[in-house]
């Protein structure tokens, strides 16, 4: 295990490293001269312009810039913006915010929708099963921006039990209505992977062995058929984790959350190249730990499993 452990982190330092470089690469040549746009329309002072560029050291080649920046960024250097604040205060203002209402959004997904993908499969053929597909297919069908619109509409001005956007970003129960938009989507995924796993295990051998020895029912299904039938619903959760906290920036703008999506957009707009970077650095290392620790897990569920 600990062979594998440090195999697979030494396999993360060129996926870290090229991900980074073409993410800096992309930002610092498409949007344009990201200095020039702080002046907007006007003429800017080409000595002002000149001594911007070389405090933030956009006057170097492209290749040095990305050579300073990671030797900075391994030292908790983020760079700064364009206005001078450090870009590693903008994470961590944002990131606790992101950071809660992903965690909040996977907790949905994983208690009810592998809820509903076992109790369809268990039931399948029958009215809770053809419910559960129909259900899905509505949720996935439904673009995010249209379901928040939704929820709105019903929870906030119709019944009246929340605010239409979130005033206070670390107040958890604002953040309950954009959790449940946010992880409907992935919910969705998990109740049908769930169930379909859960009907392809259930006709196993092993399955019909439990179940001539006269083993719980309770057992049965908890021990033998739910731990195996979580493999492919686990390798789904662990890149998930990543996508809700990229894909929030829809979400988040919905409901006026503060959080990564938000600054992000915000960043984006202002052509904030340094700010974009680090937020994608973030989210690349959540990926790659996510990835990690997904691996681990199979050795747990299916203990057939050994990593050399």
């Amino acid at each position: 295990m600990g062979r594998f452990v440090a195999r697979r982190l030494l396999q993360m330092i060129p996926v870290f490293l090229g991900t980074t470089a073409l993410i800096f690469f992309m930002v610092n040549v498409l949007p344009g001269d990201q200095v020039r746009a702080l002046w907007g329309d006007k003429q800017p002072d080409p000595a002002q312009l000149a001594s911007l560029k070389h405090k933030l050291g956009l006057d170097l080649p492209l290749w040095q810039q990305y050579l300073h920046y990671m030797g900075n960024l391994f030292t908790g250097n983020f760079g700064e913006t364009m206005a001078g604040r450090q870009v590693i205060d903008v994470i961590t203002e944002a990131l606790p915010v992101t950071i809660r209402l992903a965690l909040m959004a996977f907790a949905i997904e994983i208690v009810f929708g592998v809820g509903i993908g076992l109790l369809s499969g268990l039931k399948r053929g029958k009215f809770a099963d053809k419910s559960t597909l129909v259900f899905t297919l509505i949720l996935i069908s439904i673009p995010v921006p249209v379901l928040g619109y939704l929820f709105q509409t019903l929870f906030a001005d119709q019944l009246k039990w929340v605010t239409p956007t979130v005033q206070d970003s670390m107040n958890l129960s604002q953040l309950l209505l954009p959790a449940v938009v946010l992880g409907s989507l992935s919910l969705a995924y998990v109740a049908r992977l769930s169930r379909t796993s859960i009907v392809e295990n259930i006709r196993a051998d092993y399955i019909r062995t439990a179940t001539a020895k006269g083993l719980p029912r309770r057992r049965i299904i908890g021990t033998h058929l739910l731990r195996n039938s979580m493999i492919p619903v686990v390798t789904f959760l662990g890149t998930d984790l990543g996508a809700l906290m990229g894909g929030a920036i829809v979400t988040e703008g919905i409901f006026n959350v503060k959080g990564v999506g938000n600054a992000l957009f915000r960043a984006i707009n202002q052509k904030e190249g340094a700010t974009v970077v680090g937020f994608v650095v973030v989210l690349v290392i959540v990926y790659l730990v996510a990835s990690l620790i997904v691996d681990l897990l199979y050795a747990v569920l299916d203990p057939r499993i050994r990593y050399a």
